[in-house]
């Protein structure tokens, strides 16, 4: 098994996707593996800490987004997103991500991120205010009566440090898509996260109960954590067959 740590290893290949990732609320729950593993791509298996699984909502602002090392998209390089994300582990031991749903307030953005790297996103309307250390974030599916979010949660100066945890559900490498009947592997590169504990004040959200997890989101989360970002790079998908 590959060994979680918070040092991203070299991409395998060119850089082709660049991104700011900012002011990112991590929202977490533990899960029966046998829940999620249905909903993974071939090949992969849940990925367990302390005998769970985990799901994840987080919501965050996308900054500058630039492709083969071309000046940041104006406009549409940069939106509020929140996904839904899983943590799945392939045969070779290697962790990763895989998402269920990502909300986008960038019609552009979610058709390209669809059709150039099969991720299921969704347009939306998102947004995310400041207040102090607080932050709300929202969310609605358009063009209407689809799932939706708020999320309010309050930052804290507690840095996260050396918490086994934190790295699991942070540290990630790779994520792993479904194509068809195809899975796909993407490298992803950034420093080490900054994280600081935070508190979860409001959660009315559909977005869990759409990607199959119920009442998840009636209880409190497992996990709070907030980061203010990491500059992040991506290789190209690849056939995880062929990886």
């Amino acid at each position: 098994m590959e060994a979680i740590s918070v040092h991203a290893p070299a991409l395998p290949g060119r850089a082709i996707l660049q991104q700011f990732w900012a002011d990112l609320t991590f929202l977490h729950w533990r899960v029966d593996p046998a829940i999620v593993a249905p909903l993974l791509p071939e090949g992969i298996e849940p990925d367990l800490f302390d005998g769970s699984t985990w799901v994840g909502l987080i919501p965050f602002r996308m900054l500058d987004t630039s492709f083969l090392g071309s000046p940041a998209v104006p406009y549409f390089g940069s939106f509020t997103e929140v996904n839904v994300r899983l943590y799945g582990v392939d045969a070779r031991g290697r962790h990763g991500v895989v998402f269920t749903s990502l909300e986008a307030s960038r019609l552009a953005s979610v058709l390209t991120a669809r059709a150039a790297f099969s991720l299921p996103y969704f347009w939306a309307a998102a947004t995310v205010q400041h207040t102090g250390y607080d932050l709300t974030y929202r969310s609605a599916r358009l063009p209407g009566e689809g799932p939706s979010t708020l999320i309010r949660s309050r930052r804290s100066d507690v840095a996260v440090t050396d918490d086994p945890l934190a790295d699991f559900l942070t540290a990630r490498w790779r994520l792993f898509v479904r194509r068809g009947s195809r899975t796909l592997v993407q490298a992803n590169s950034h420093d080490p996260w900054p994280l600081f504990e935070a508190q979860l004040l409001e959660l009315d959200d559909g977005l869990l109960a759409a990607s199959g997890f119920g009442d998840l989101a009636l209880r409190p989360p497992d996990s709070v954590l907030y980061s203010p970002g990491v500059l992040t790079r991506f290789s190209g998908p690849r056939e995880l067959s062929a990886d």
